[in-house]
């Protein structure tokens, strides 16, 4: 048994879906949750930077003893995650990985969309993992920028996501894929809409919660498990907690303990 807690962090508040996957898999865990809501966003900072930014947060989190850290924000899973395992000693995983593991399983056609950010989507860091594992898929890759500010204001049902969804997913419908990947924190909050436009058989893969089942896995093999029967959510930001207090409860549906305001910079 080990009830060290388990980390995670996001630049924003976005990374919360993972938060709300990994307390729905893992009840009995403590998570810490950190926000860098003073230097968000990071898909518009250099490699070098988000990578500063990383270990400054994970540096964080282990010295609070957490016996693993989850990169819950696709810009530092696809720019800062080899460089963090390679200066800490504990585990340390990303979000994009686990969704991709995921896609590949699902896919029958091998042909997989990527919804995400800009940044994400002009990384390729999605289409770059699933074709080092299989070279034959077919990525069709589009950016949906206005998905973030539609799931923090929580218009997620609707006209207005509804005509968005449907102008931006327009590729994918033209498209044979059979299989689309989440490759955004704040994206599972619009499932609803992006399921009614791209129909009842796509398989849509939440990168969530695939990350969620891929920690289980870890901890459980390692016998990180907690014996509690009952953790809990604490939420630390480098900016003002009350504002970020305002928009949680849409991303995460287990209580928050506490969100409190930390300097790490």
């Amino acid at each position: 048994m080990d009830n060290r807690p388990i980390g995670v962090f996001d630049s924003g508040i976005g990374g919360l879906t993972v938060v709300n996957s990994l307390a729905s898999v893992l009840p009995g865990e403590t998570i810490l949750y950190v926000g860098d809501t003073a230097r968000v966003p990071y898909g518009n900072k250099s490699s070098d930077r988000i990578q500063k930014f990383s270990h400054e947060i994970t540096q964080w989190l282990i010295e609070q003893d957490c016996k693993m850290v989850v990169a819950a924000c696709n810009t530092a899973s696809s720019l800062a995650l080899d460089y963090l395992q390679s200066k800490f000693s504990v585990s340390i995983i990303g979000v994009i990985s686990p969704g991709v593991d995921y896609a590949i399983q699902a896919t029958n056609n091998r042909n997989i969309g990527v919804l995400g950010t800009q940044a994400t989507i002009h990384s390729d860091a999605y289409g770059k993992k699933l074709r080092s594992i299989q070279s034959d898929i077919t990525v069709v890759s589009q950016s949906c920028p206005l998905f973030v500010p539609l799931a923090e204001e929580g218009w997620v049902v609707g006209d207005v996501p509804l005509a968005i969804a449907k102008s931006y997913l327009q590729p994918l419908q033209k498209s044979i894929v059979d299989t689309v990947i989440l490759g955004c924190t704040h994206y599972p909050l619009l499932k609803g809409v992006i399921r009614d436009v791209l129909g009842a058989d796509i398989n849509l893969v939440d990168s969530g919660e695939a990350t969620a089942d891929v920690v289980k896995s870890i901890i459980v093999k390692n016998n990180y498990v907690s014996d509690h029967q009952h953790g809990g959510i604490h939420c630390f930001v480098t900016d003002d907690p009350v504002s970020f207090d305002v928009l949680a409860d849409r991303f995460v549906h287990a209580s928050i303990s506490a969100t409190t305001h930390i300097d790490i910079s």
